[in-house]
């Protein structure tokens, strides 16, 4: 059963900006509430890596590569998280995945949704 829907991936070019939906519509106000919700990434080759997480009292945490550009959020009544993701960078391109820890440590995974962004060119220096 699927426990967690994200939305909200697509195409983006580098500076712009994308925001993430993740619901969770088998939970209940009871056990969502509660529970450390957050966005993981992971890009091919690279292991996943945790992008920003939300307790239950809207304690925030974010991975020093996303701060002052990525904002996560949380709606209890209507059991989401969101991922503000701005200024976006080609190296932001991952799927991104939403994580729900319950009260009781049980742990949640979401399908994923691919964000892609695309810039202008990215520098190689190449040296001998």
């Amino acid at each position: 059963q699927v426990q967690l829907v994200e939305s909200g991936g697509g195409l983006v070019q580098a500076g712009g900006s994308l925001r993430l939906s993740c619901k969770a519509p088998r939970n209940i106000f009871s056990v969502f509430a509660p529970s450390t919700m957050a966005w993981y990434r992971q890009s091919p080759g690279k292991e996943r890596e945790m992008v920003a997480s939300i307790t239950s009292s809207r304690i925030t945490l974010y991975a020093d590569s996303v701060k002052g550009r990525f904002t996560i959020s949380r709606d209890n009544s209507r059991k989401m998280i969101y991922l503000q993701m701005n200024s976006l960078k080609p190296e932001d391109t991952a799927v991104y995945y939403c994580n729900q820890v319950r009260e009781d440590s049980s742990t949640y995974w979401g399908q994923g949704t691919q964000v892609t962004v695309w810039g202008q060119g990215t520098q190689v220096t190449a040296s001998s």
